[in-house]
């Protein structure tokens, strides 16, 4: 591929926003995958909410690919539905990223086809938490489906690999339930990635979990939920466009929250601020998620290119919002009976890790050349005339 091409819809994106000429590379570039996506939902008399998880990378950054597709679907199924939905990250890195917009709208096409079907599963388990070490693992069991997720705060948690989640959804099989939504809370960063070293006492917790959970008889329960876009924070604070969301599962006196927002990771110890502001206002087992999105992403210097919920936010005004988001929720709580539905998306385009290095070394060439070119001639105006001339 022509380096200076490239260079050019990355200039073209970096500048405008255009995201069309750096996404028909991508799609050049990439291969074809099925991509398997789980829709766990809540209803009463009407659809309530929705908790949807695509094994998906929402990357890799701004505008390109799939960076954008969790408030895009959250925003699709909301208006097709009439509920509020959420979209945390799955089990899964970079090596399966999308390569276009038409990408996002084969999976969001599919998600609204497929969502419509009837909630059965009218009892809920008590929410579980175990711990083995730093590995978190936190359970509901929604009629015949578990709803898992998984935490290294306060260490990093990051990308986890897909066999984690294919051995849990196993290993839920093996205790009679029919499936699992397995999701990676993605709440803690702080510069040390250790994932690797965890992933026998994540799989360790989640058993325990799940069987504790399990252990536990099932009762009637009530779900609210509630959006809230906090015009304060943008996406260069790492606020994505998708607000911050809050489920409300309340299981006899028990009212667990679940807060998804719409970022990139949280700094390290946020985390745990928010669960204390939670249970403060009533809320017993909660747990906070970011949706990893990287539209959030390439839009500020720095090492990593973007802020983590809070690296820049007011923490005070982060833990209002949520507050008042959580209360908003429980403030709409009906009877409801649970439903999940697993599908796979046939041929999508995606671009993995590998090749995403690869453009970033082709576009790396490029600046030099364009530097090595143009500088020793006319210096940083000519760099500059050259850019634009690759843009008009």
């Amino acid at each position: 591929m022509p380096a200076l091409s490239l260079f050019r819809a990355f200039i073209l994106n970096w500048v405008t926003d255009q995201n069309e000429p750096l996404e028909k590379h991508l799609e050049e570039m990439g291969e074809d995958a099925d991509i398997e996506v789980t829709v766990l939902k809540f209803d009463a008399s009407e659809p309530k909410a929705a908790i949807i998880v695509p094994l998906v990378h929402p990357g890799p950054f701004k505008n390109i690919g799939s960076s954008l597709l969790p408030s895009l679907l959250k925003k699709a199924y909301e208006k097709e539905f009439g509920c509020e939905a959420s979209v945390p990250l799955g089990i899964l890195g970079h090596e399966l990223d999308l390569a276009s917009q038409a990408q996002n709208h084969k999976i969001i096409s599919q998600v609204i086809t497929s969502a419509r079907f009837e909630a059965s599963g009218d009892l809920a388990s008590p929410f579980v938490r175990s711990n083995d070490g730093f590995a978190t693992a936190s359970c509901q069991i929604f009629g015949d489906t578990a709803f898992l997720s998984f935490s290294l705060a306060p260490k990093t948690t990051e990308d986890l690999p897909q066999e984690l989640g294919r051995i849990v959804t196993k290993e839920a099989k093996k205790y009679g339930l029919k499936t699992a939504v397995v999701v990676n809370t993605h709440n803690s960063i702080n510069n040390v990635v250790d994932t690797e070293e965890h992933l026998v006492a994540l799989q360790s917790a989640a058993s325990k979990c799940l069987q504790e959970a399990i252990s536990l008889m099932g009762k009637p329960f009530m779900v609210g939920a509630a959006t809230a876009f906090p015009s304060e924070f943008t996406l260069k604070d790492g606020m994505g466009t998708g607000g911050i969301t809050a489920i409300i599962v309340q299981v006899e006196k028990q009212k667990t929250a679940y807060i998804i927002i719409d970022g990139n990771n949280m700094i390290s110890g946020l985390r745990e601020k928010l669960l204390a502001a939670l249970i403060s206002l009533g809320f017993d087992g909660s747990e906070v998620f970011t949706t990893d999105t990287h539209a959030v992403s390439a839009l500020v210097t720095g090492r990593r290119g973007y802020h983590p919920v809070g690296e820049v936010m007011d923490h005070d005004l982060l833990v209002r919002y949520i507050g008042e988001v959580a209360r908003k929720a429980e403030l709409k709580l009906d009877a409801c009976k649970a439903g999940c539905i697993h599908f796979t998306v046939p041929k999508v385009r995606v671009i993995g890790e590998e090749r995403l290095h690869a453009i970033s070394m082709l576009v790396d060439k490029a600046i030099v050349k364009a530097k090595r070119i143009v500088a020793p001639l006319f210096g940083l105006e000519g760099l500059i005339l050259l850019l634009l001339l690759l843009l008009f």
